[in-house]
């Protein structure tokens, strides 16, 4: 009688919670992303200390190709980039490493989000960062020459 009790509470407690990922970004601080006029890229610096998160937000069109490298003083110190309207992963830093190059797949604010690893942040580590973000304006094909008769 016990068991069938037992998981029916933590059935209703899995339901009635918030999923941790949830509780955990409602902390994460929001940066909007502006390249300086003419320039196709952005150097971003920031420090970052234990849980704390850092979404950098900017506008990209789907197909074009963007760039984000970083570095920062901390070896646990990683960033994720997340399409437009999601919260999925295009790129997990923590995996793939610090550099990241590709294909936007939809139009929107697409999302750097900087972070320190659990361990590190659990330790109330810090870490002092630069990211550097590139986002090519897409070119148009050059004409074809003139067909001559």
């Amino acid at each position: 009688m016990r068991a069938p009790l037992a998981l029916f509470t933590a059935g209703l407690l899995a339901f009635g919670l918030p999923a941790g990922d949830a509780l955990a970004q409602s902390g994460i601080e929001s940066r909007r992303v502006s390249f300086p006029a003419g320039a196709e890229s952005a150097l971003l610096k920031g420090q970052i200390k234990g849980d704390q998160t850092v979404d950098y937000k900017l506008r990209a069109g789907a197909g074009q190709t963007l760039t984000v490298d970083l570095k920062g003083s901390n070896s646990q110190n990683f960033f994720n980039v997340m399409a437009a309207a999601t919260d999925t992963a295009l790129f997990i830093g923590s995996v793939s490493g610090n550099r990241f190059k590709g294909l936007l797949p939809s139009d929107g604010d697409v999302t750097a989000r900087v972070y320190l690893m659990r361990p590190a942040a659990r330790r109330n580590e810090t870490s002092t960062y630069a990211s550097r973000s590139a986002l090519p304006v897409p070119r148009s094909p050059p004409c074809p020459p003139p067909v001559m008769p």
